[in-house]
């Protein structure tokens, strides 16, 4: 899979996401559903925009106990999502159970990323909240080489570190990067953050883009320019 960018698609009903995607009569975007959007509308939303065309990257970063991650994912390979995650922080054995879990009877699954630490996580608050003391990017790191080791397919990171990500574990090990704003933007909640020109050149595998789209006055125009950036 080459570089592409990814829709957050953070709408808390299905008809407005279906209204928003109904804008895109060209490409159809690569579409993360998180959280919000799958709680709201369940299963039959993923089927729904799957249907459409749609990649997809179901964002619900698992974390739990292994066997309780293992029988989620093995109910998620389901849904013929594309990528599917979890958090690096549950350990290795969570990883690992949940592979097992994604992986259907014919050998094939969705690729699995983990998540290192939320692109809404600094150093203070990582000090202050989680106490992890250790530098960020040590800290990154070692969660995405712990993931690497247990199977997985690549991590979610703040593009900032994708670089030394792929130093470590690899070109091969992707790197799904949010936290990317427009140079004229607003970062919001984000603390950690670049431009898709930025990532771009620092290597991210795929860029994840939700207000700066979906919250734009012309949000086709937005994801195009958004394309023009981060893939050439």
């Amino acid at each position: 899979m080459g570089k592409d960018v990814i829709v957050a698609c953070d709408f808390s009903s299905g008809i407005a996401t279906l209204e928003f995607l109904d804008k895109f009569t060209g490409r159809k975007p690569f579409v993360k559903i998180g959280m919000e959007l799958y709680y709201a509308e369940g299963p039959a939303i993923v089927r729904e925009i799957k249907s459409r065309g749609h990649k997809i990257f179901l964002d619900l970063k698992l974390h739990d106990i292994p066997n309780t991650v293992k029988k989620a994912m093995a109910v998620l390979s389901n849904l013929d999502v594309d990528i599917c995650n979890l958090h690096a922080a549950g350990t290795t054995a969570m990883m690992t159970a949940a592979l097992e879990g994604l992986t259907r009877p014919d050998g094939t699954r969705p690729l699995l990323i983990a998540v290192t630490q939320l692109t809404s996580t600094d150093q203070e608050s990582m000090e202050r909240d989680l106490l992890i003391n250790e530098p960020m990017e040590k800290v990154v790191m070692h969660y995405a080489m712990t993931a690497k080791e247990a199977g997985l397919d690549g991590v979610v990171c703040s593009p900032r570190e994708a670089e030394a990500v792929h130093t470590a574990c690899g070109r091969g090990f992707l790197t799904v990067t949010p936290g990317v704003r427009f140079a004229d933007g607003d970062a919001g909640d984000q603390k950690r953050v670049m431009t898709p020109e930025q990532a771009k050149a620092i290597g991210s595998d795929y860029i994840v883009v939700g207000r700066p789209i979906t919250a734009s006055a012309d949000p086709v125009a937005a994801y195009e320019r958004c394309c023009a950036e981060f893939i050439g």
